[in-house]
């Protein structure tokens, strides 16, 4: 599976973005799709994920009710959107996509894109 991040950019606090991570190759539909961010100095965080069989998602405490997970399965690719609203200076960071041929979030992935940056400020 070959994944790539796009959306990332400035942004002001309070404000939006949305990620969108495409994924393509072998049945992407079968893998979970996670999204993960590293902030600097800080270690990686999963911060959401939908999994591939029931759809289900997992938000981490730091973003739940400010972030939405979003998942379309298209015939040979699957896009993956993290809508990020009341967007805060912690939220900086680099943001990556990542699956794992599994329908459960937890545990290792195996996939991992380039990542994009995320930066909020004023």
């Amino acid at each position: 599976v070959h994944l790539v991040e796009s959306g990332g950019g400035l942004v002001q606090p309070g404000n939006s973005l949305r990620l969108s991570c495409l994924a393509s190759g072998s049945d992407p539909d079968l893998y979970t799709i996670g999204w993960f961010r590293q902030a600097p100095g800080k270690e990686r965080e999963r911060i959401s994920c939908v999994n591939a069989d029931d759809g289900r998602t997992y938000y981490a405490q730091s973003v739940n009710g400010r972030f939405t997970i979003s998942r379309d399965n298209a015939k040979n690719t699957v896009t993956v959107f993290l809508q990020m609203n009341r967007l805060e200076p912690d939220d900086t960071a680099v943001y990556y996509c990542a699956a794992r041929f599994s329908g459960y979030c937890a545990g290792q992935y195996d996939y991992w894109g380039q990542g994009t940056q995320v930066t909020v400020s004023s």
